[in-house]
């Protein structure tokens, strides 16, 4: 899954955005437990995080939000929480995974580390300098 980026204290964080739909869709698994560790942390986003959202979100096999509740909650949870935006600056090349099922989180755990952040996310098994697990 995509990452965001989410400021922890005075460090910033990625996040991925399966913590992003924890966050927005209060029928999520882990909405609660994302709701708690944003408390008091400010979110920067960036493109793939947003992208990813939205297209988990309208899935029909996911969420199955019409795409215009998608992009207004989104909207509205990133003018609440202050949301701030990084580009995706990273040539993909020099994110390094080594199977298909990691390149989207290396690449947004790599970038998180080139811009001096964290990648926030439930998945236990991503392996990366700076990724910060959330409690379930």
């Amino acid at each position: 899954m995509t990452d965001i980026v989410i400021r922890v204290r005075t460090r910033p964080n990625i996040r991925a955005t399966h913590v992003l739909l924890a966050a927005i869709w209060k029928n999520h698994p882990q909405n609660s437990a994302a709701f708690v560790w944003l408390r008091g942390k400010s979110i920067v986003l960036c493109p793939i995080v947003e992208l990813g959202f939205l297209r988990i979100s309208s899935n029909q096999k996911a969420f199955n939000v019409p795409m215009e509740e998608a992009r207004l909650a989104l909207e509205q949870f990133t003018s609440e929480r202050g949301a701030q935006r990084i580009a995706d600056d990273l040539p993909a090349l020099e994110a390094k995974a080594k199977s298909s099922d990691q390149v989207t989180d290396i690449y947004l755990a790599t970038l998180a580390a080139r811009h001096g952040i964290k990648l926030a996310t439930f998945d236990e098994n991503l392996r990366h300098e700076v990724a910060e697990l959330i409690p379930k």
